[in-house]
């Protein structure tokens, strides 16, 4: 089946159907470019929607931690993914179907114009051929005519006997001229009828067939291209699968990696004090004067002798001896009665009450000397409250536990950086024996600023570590005391506010972080630390290690390199009681000082 031999008629009717192939053709390209403006604002759309709900990580804390919230992220991660081979499949729609469509369509219309140009010529050219042959034929046919009259003329002259022979003679000139003109235009008639003939032939059965031969090549190959575009168009979309089918996967990983329990883990991790639950609550008698005013025997003679304190005189009599944030007045002890009382010993060789099922007869200094205070979660959080600010450097303002993870990752950074300048500072002195051994090379002095600065940088790395391996033992060393403390306040029906931590103390505002020295919010009945008459003995003595400024109230300034008497020794807070030889006394870090304790003298 061909075009010239079936549709050799057709030329008008293959014009517009060769036009129709190539508004299709660039119909299509419209569609396949429509649709990559769809892909790309879609995948512009997707990592639009990434970005606004991806972490913006401006510090490490700021990390997510939570399983869930490392899914979420990374399912975040395997959609920006997603979004990316859209852009592949608008990218490679582009390139292979929309580029090449629109080359195509191009290169048609060329070869369209250059076909129908050439059957126009042919179809011209054959029109001139039947008009030349159509005017031999008309102009054989007048000569005919012409030739028939003087023939007429001529038999009608020789018939009349009237006519004289000239006019005969001339009659038949003139007939033998028209004959012969007659018979050159007959064969110039034959010869254009026999050219027109030949062409005719040549244009129906060669020129235009040839013509509409490529006029069809050339659609099917349109159809052809179509076609090509069409595989190409899903291909660009069938490529990117498996990738996708990553992406998702990446995606179902992620919602199976969500563990309930390692983020509650990590909610324990992250808010852990490590503080104790506060004890319980004391009791408190309010029955104390109606005992003493209608008792009698031993027991209200032993109250007027030695438990009628003056609470006025306890005060007064107390000022003369240092107290940490002001001056404690000093705690009498109040006779006990056999039947309700008895006494026990700690291991420190301090008294504690135990309480029995009959009525409790508190004595009057307990009244007057100090108010007991009701033990809450809060005021175990806010432990002593002076206001410094916010993010120390010893992260005193968190609690302990949250302390020991800040400086023991502090502690690896900086290992980290101390290996580094290690790092460097030997490559530097390699570098140095190299210029040593080749002059040419480099000036060896070049490098000496380079290796100071190195080697203060590895001097102060070492600093900082030393100060905050302190730091996290004296955090280390509290956390294992914190029980017994408790323990022993929990038998005495003490409030357990105790000493905190020596620098300070985490709070419910992050703004109002404390540190300062120990201070106790309650007192112990039966505490002779601060006797007024006698000091404290020493029990050992320690030099300061760095310098302390020791601004806060009952803290005690001091020198780097200064010795110093120890009154009484860490008890887990980190703040040790020092005196001068000038009597001067207060308290100081622990961790400021190298302390050394006497044998005989441990743990008095």
């Amino acid at each position: 089946m061909s075009w010239g031999t079936e549709l050799w008629d057709q030329f008008d009717s293959l014009d517009k159907h060769t036009q129709w192939g190539i508004d299709f053709l660039e119909r299509y390209a419209k569609f396949v470019k429509e649709r990559i403006e769809i892909e790309q604002n879609y995948a512009k759309q997707l990592r639009n929607l990434v970005k606004k709900y991806c972490p913006k990580r401006s510090s490490k804390d700021e990390e997510p931690r939570f399983t869930s919230c490392i899914a979420f992220f990374n399912i975040l991660n395997e959609l920006n993914d997603y979004a990316g081979q859209r852009e592949v499949v608008a990218e490679e729609m582009a390139h292979r179907v929309y580029g090449e469509l629109m080359r195509y369509a191009h290169d048609l219309k060329t070869e369209r114009k250059m076909h129908l140009q050439e059957g126009r010529k042919a179809q011209q050219y054959l029109d001139m051929c039947w008009k030349q042959m159509d005017n031999s034929k008309k102009k054989f046919e007048r000569e005919c005519r012409e030739a028939e009259k003087a023939q007429q003329s001529y038999e009608r002259l020789d018939n009349d006997t009237n006519a004289t022979k000239a006019d005969v003679e001339k009659a038949k000139q003139q007939l033998n001229l028209r004959t012969h003109m007659a018979d050159e235009n007959k064969n110039e008639y034959a010869a254009q009828l026999q050219n027109f003939n030949g062409e005719q032939h040549k244009h129906f059965y060669i020129v235009i067939p040839q013509i509409y031969k490529q006029l069809q090549e050339m659609d099917e190959r349109r159809t052809i291209k179509l076609s090509e575009c069409y595989r190409g168009f899903a291909d660009s979309e069938r490529k990117v699968i498996p990738i996708i089918s990553k992406c998702l996967e990446g995606m179902i990983l992620a919602a199976k990696s969500v563990d309930e329990r390692r983020d509650s883990q990590m909610v324990v991790d992250s808010f852990k004090s490590g503080f104790e639950p506060p004890g319980d609550f004391p009791f408190e008698d309010y029955s104390q004067h109606i005992y003493r005013t209608i008792s009698d025997g031993t027991i209200s003679a032993s109250k007027q002798e030695s438990g009628k304190v003056d609470a006025k005189t306890t005060v007064g009599k107390a000022k003369g001896k240092l107290w940490l944030f002001g001056k404690k007045p000093k705690p009498q002890s109040p006779p006990l009665t056999p039947t309700s009382l008895f006494t026990s010993s700690t291991p420190n060789g301090s008294q504690f009450l135990t309480f029995s099922i009959e009525p409790v007869h508190y004595c009057m200094n307990e009244i007057k000397t100090g108010k007991p205070r009701i033990p809450s979660f809060r005021s175990l959080k806010r432990g002593w409250s002076v206001k410094m600010g916010p993010a120390l450097e010893d992260f005193s303002h968190l609690p302990p536990e949250q302390r020991r993870k800040k400086l023991q990752q502090r502690i690896d950074e900086l290992n980290r950086e101390l290996q580094k300048e290690s790092d460097q500072k030997d490559a530097l002195n390699k570098m140095k024996d190299v210029y040593e051994k080749n002059p040419q090379m480099g000036d060896p002095g070049s490098l000496q600023p380079k290796l100071a600065e190195t080697m203060n940088n590895i001097d102060r790395l070492r600093m900082e570590i030393h100060k905050n391996e302190a730091w996290l033992s004296e955090v280390e060393g509290k956390t294992g005391g914190r029980g017994d403390r408790r323990h022993s306040s929990d038998i005495n029906h003490l409030v357990t506010q105790g000493r905190e931590s020596p620098e300070g103390s985490y709070t419910d505002d992050a703004n109002q972080e404390v540190r300062g020295p120990p201070q106790q919010h309650g007192h112990h009945e039966f505490d002779d630390e601060f006797e007024d008459d006698d000091p404290l003995p020493a029990i050992g003595h320690c030099k300061a290690i760095y310098p302390f400024d020791g601004h806060n109230e009952g803290t005690l300034a001091m020198k780097e390199g200064e010795v110093l008497y120890i009154i009484e020794e860490d008890k887990g807070d980190g703040w040790t009681r020092a005196r001068r030889q000038n009597g001067e006394e207060g308290y100081v870090p622990t961790s400021y000082i190298d302390v050394t304790l006497e044998k005989n003298s441990k743990g008095s």
